[in-house]
This record gives C-alpha cells, structure tokens and sequence, in this order.
C-alpha cells in the first residue's frame, strides 16, 4: 500500500502530466509543423491551476490529469532557461561574441534604454507613478529569450540580431533588480553598496571560472570520452553547467550567466558538439516545464473580465517595441527585410518580465493588481510569440519582395567537407582539401585522435556521428560532401543510410573494405564507395609483374580488365544503373 501512495504522490502525479504532456505535443505539433511552444503553452493553460485545476475539488479524479503544485516546477523551469543559455555559449565561443561586442552593447543597450523609456512615459502619462512606470518600462522592454533563440537559428542575420539584444538584456537583469530594490519606499543606503559589492565578487566569479575552466575541462571531458560511456559525459556535462550556475548565483548574479560562461568555454573546447547533441533533450524538456508553467499563469476568468484592457496593453507593447526595434536595426545598417522580421520577432515581453514585475511588487514601486495584469499581458505576448515570428517572416518578404536574394549572416563560410573518422585516411583527406583550398571540418570519437589532431592544427573535433543528429549539428544540411573513412563497416552503413534519407542531394563518399562492402554502400546511398582492399591488391599485382619482367603494356591491359570485372560485379551486387568509377589510386591505410 505504501508503494501505492508514492506511485499517486503529488510530485510523480505532475511528472506524469508533464511527460505525458511531452509525448503529445511534441509528435503532433511536428505532424503539422507548428512549434511546440504553443502546445506547452496550451497545455499549461489546460492542467494548470485556472484551467482544469479549479474543478479538482469538485472531481478529486481530475488531481491525476492536472498539475498539483506549480511552485514545485519552478527549480525546472529555471534549470531549463539555464541549459538554454548553456546552449547559446556552445553556439558563440569567446572569438565569435568578441566579433558581436558592437552589436551586444551598441544595438542591445540602444534597444532597452530606447523602448524601456517610451514605455515609462507612455504608462506615466495615463497615470502611473513614474517610478513605478519606470519599472513596468523597464520590465516590458524585455523580450524573450528562451522563445527567440528557440524559434530563430542563431546563424541567420535576424538570429544574430536578436542574440545580441538578448545577450545585453540578460546581462542588464542583475543592474535592473538592484535599481528597483534602490528606489523602493523602504530602501536604505545600502543598495548601491551591495550592488557594486555583487558586481565586484560576480565579475570576480566569471573571471574564475575563465581561468581555471580554460585548464581544467578539456582533461575532465577527455577522460569523460574515454571511457566511451554516454551516461558519463552527460553526467561530466551537467555538472559544470550547475557549478557554474551556482558559482555565480552565489555571488548575486544570475544563475544563467554562470551557464553563459561554461557554454563559452566548453566551445573552445574539440568537445562542444557532443556536448551539445547529449544536452538537448534535457533542455528541451525542461523548456518545456517552464512553457507550461506559462500557461498555467494565465487566468482566462480574468482575461475574459479584462479583456478590452489586456488586449490594447498587448497590441500596444507588442506595436512600440517591434517598430523601435526595427527602427534601431534600419540606423544601425540592417536591410528593410531583417529590421521587419527582427522587430516582430523580439517584439513579445520576457519570462524574465514575470520577475522584474514581481521585483516591482515586492519593492512596493507597483501595487499587486497592476502586477498581476501586466503579468498576464506577458503570458499571452509569450504564447502568441511563434505566431509573431511566422508575422515576421511574411513581413520580411513582403518588404524585401518575393524574389528578393537570399542574404547570409557575416560568418557564412564557404560550404565544408565533413570527415568523419581521422585517423591516417582522414588525416591524408584533410590535408588534400587544404591544399587546394577547400574547407573541412573533421569528426572522431577518439578523443587522443583528436586531441593529437587538434595539436597539429587540424579542424577536428570530437563526437559520435553515428548518434542522433550529429551529422546535422556538424552542417550536413549545407556540407559539400561528406567523406567516411573509418574502418567500421557497419557504423559506415548506418550512416550513409541515415544521411541519404535526411539529405538526398547530398554527397557522400565512403571508404569500403572491400567489393561486397562497397555494394552495401551503394545500396545505403553512398555516391561513391572505394574499395581499399581492391586498389591496393591491383597495384601490388602492377609492381610485381612489372617486376618479374612482364611488359607493362599486357600488365596495364589486365589491369584495366580485372577492374572493370569488379566495377561490373559491384554494380551487380550494389542495384546500380551504370557501373561505378574505381580510379588507380587508393583509399588504404
């Protein structure tokens, strides 16, 4: 009977509804290509407290089905925002946010100054005490960055745009506190002391965890990679991500920064894609937590008693911020196409809006019901957010034009040959493409191979590519080719078939151990499959008869003629239409 009773506990009850809710969602809003945003979202609405939940009284059997204890979800909301930003340090490195310090402090404080400030004017001219206006302004200015980054790719211009507003956003939250708790009624003196006191000891904790994780990680996540376990490079993962967080947060700043940091560091490190591959679904997950909690923060009663209001305090924020944003992004140089997109997307409030609101309150600047109403236009400005970025997009090419040219970010490259395996064979392939100047970028789950590799100046890093999306973090979608050349005629198999379903224009060149091994590529996808053994056994057979006195005229003949029979026989064997091309140069060790 007790086993019972914690099977049905309230905290299991909510794990189910909230996997459950998971295992909906997600399949079948992909089915129609929505996001799922707004189905966590939905969901919340649906399980929380002001939806299903306010009949759990009268149908006790609806406690299965609805989430009993919302503030117990709030530890994994935050740890799902944490591994977001984690996420979004992966994606930089040190090199690439230094090349944004323009856009991060020039566009990303022009915003929240500009917008924070017309929003304070606007709310005091219609009665609010401009203190308290000034902390709805500033609240409000804030766009969300768990929604944008997810919904955006961080690569395009309006990604690299709306990162850099929301990098300086997430750096400005800790000053914005400290500033309502500074102008509260019942401040005293002490809080510029304790604000320069946070900055001191919290720039004092990232310069720490700079040093000493720029040494200590990559002999952690190599001894991690070689023990090949998957559970213990998640493990070695989350824990310095919550270290970091914690190291931070102890000094009085955001937890997220401290996640920021180790995201930085780990991305200079050969280790960064797989970390990032065993990572997502933890952060999926638990953004997903923090989207229901969302939902479960909208009371409909109240909407429905308040709607005329709600609804002009949405349109009005959503409206100021998207045309300022736009604005400032058409000053600073960006097309008419991006600067539309960019301002719709980023045009929504912040979860971190809910906290500086509650900020707000706590310090007595705003009275609770105006909290709770402005908290509410945040929920609903959250959930309609993917329905602002499919706005954007349409707006964007409706400024631009139909047949407007497609425009990279700044640091498109030229598209790279993925080497998967670099041991001699990919070591040699490598610097093949570096000499007539063709990039690559090389993958192995070796990590000595790559450590050695990386030491050498090799474009290595470690990873399994044969797991989950792999291939597609490594920018399969826009590689040149992929080259395969380990010895592992299996792994090979699956990922060539894997590849070719995901990417059917895309080359693929493979080393094979031998004839039959080459047909089984063929028949997974591969465009070309070079046979090792064959190559190798025919220029022995060359060298040797030339050796023992055969003319080399009937020696090059039979050659030719022994090849051709194998082309025929992997054709055969391999379901091709024509027979393959087998050149006279190897592909052996």
């Amino acid at each position: 009977m007790a086993g019972s009773t914690d099977l049905f506990s309230p905290v299991m009850s909510d794990a189910l509804v909230i996997l459950g809710s998971a295992g909906i969602v997600i399949p079948v809003f992909n089915r129609y290509r929505i996001t799922p945003v707004i189905g966590f979202i939905l969901v919340g609405l649906l399980v929380g407290p002001f939806g299903l939940g306010r009949h759990v009284f009268d149908h006790p059997w609806l406690s299965y089905i609805t989430i009993t204890d919302p503030d117990g979800l709030e530890v994994f909301a935050e740890f799902g925002i944490i591994l977001l930003l984690f996420s979004i340090g992966l994606e930089l490195s040190f090199g690439r946010l230094w090349q944004m310090r323009r856009m991060v402090f020039g566009l990303g404080s022009l915003e929240l100054i500009v917008i924070g400030s017309s929003l304070t004017f606007i709310l005091a001219a219609i009665g609010q005490g401009f203190v308290g206006a000034m902390a709805l302004g500033l609240a409000l200015a804030l766009s969300s960055t768990a929604l944008v980054l997810k919904i955006t790719n961080a690569a395009t211009p309006v990604g690299r745009a709306a990162l850099s507003m929301l990098l300086f956003e997430d750096i400005a939250l800790v000053p914005i506190i400290f500033l309502l708790g500074a102008l509260a009624p019942h401040a005293d003196n002490d809080s510029v002391g304790n604000l320069i006191h946070t900055l001191v000891w919290g720039s004092g904790a990232v310069i720490a965890l700079l040093v000493f994780g720029r040494y200590l990680l990559p002999p952690l996540f190599a001894q991690a990679a070689r023990t090949k376990s998957p559970e213990l490079f998640l493990a070695a993962s989350l824990l310095v991500v919550i270290l970091a967080a914690l190291a931070t947060a102890a000094t009085g700043l955001s937890p997220i920064v401290g996640a920021l940091v180790a995201g930085l560091l780990i991305a200079e490190t050969e280790y960064h894609s797989e970390v990032e591959q065993i990572t997502e679904p933890f952060k999926g997950l638990a953004l997903g937590v923090f989207l229901i909690t969302i939902g479960m923060s909208i009371d409909l009663m109240v909407v429905w008693e308040n709607l005329g209001s709600i609804l002009v305090a949405t349109v009005g924020v959503l409206l100021l911020k998207a045309v300022v944003t736009g604005v400032l992004l058409r000053l600073m140089g960006a097309r008419r196409g991006t600067a539309a997109e960019t301002g719709i997307l980023m045009s929504s409030p912040s979860e971190t809006t809910l906290i500086v609101l509650s900020a707000a309150a706590s310090a007595q600047l705003i009275q609770q019901g105006t909290a709770q109403f402005w908290q509410i236009v945040t929920a609903i400005g959250l959930t309609v957010t993917p329905l602002l970025s499919m706005a954007g997009k349409m707006m964007a090419r409706r400024v631009d034009g139909v047949d407007a040219p497609h425009q990279p970010a700044e640091d498109d490259d030229q598209p790279r040959t993925i080497i998967v395996g670099f041991g001699r064979v990919g070591r040699l392939v490598a610097d093949m493409l570096a000499q007539h100047g063709r990039p690559y970028v090389a993958v192995d789950s070796d990590t000595d191979l790559v450590t050695e590799g990386r030491r050498r100046g090799y474009a290595v890093t470690f990873g399994d590519a044969g797991r989950g999306d792999a291939m597609l973090r490594m920018g399969a979608a826009h590689a040149a080719a992929v080259i395969l050349t380990m010895d592992e005629p299996v792994t090979a198999q699956r990922i060539v078939r894997k590849l070719r379903v995901q990417f059917p224009d895309l080359p693929i060149i493979a080393r094979a151990r031998d004839v039959d091994h080459a047909a089984q590529l063929y028949r997974a996808g591969a465009t070309h499959a070079v046979p090792e053994t064959l190559e190798s056994s025919l220029q022995l057979s060359e060298a040797v008869l030339v050796e023992t006195g055969v003319a080399m005229g009937p020696v090059i003949a039979s050659i030719h003629e022994k090849r051709d029979e194998f082309r025929e026989m992997i054709m055969q064997q391999g379901g091709l239409s024509e027979r393959p091309k087998l050149k006279s140069a190897g592909l052996g060790e």
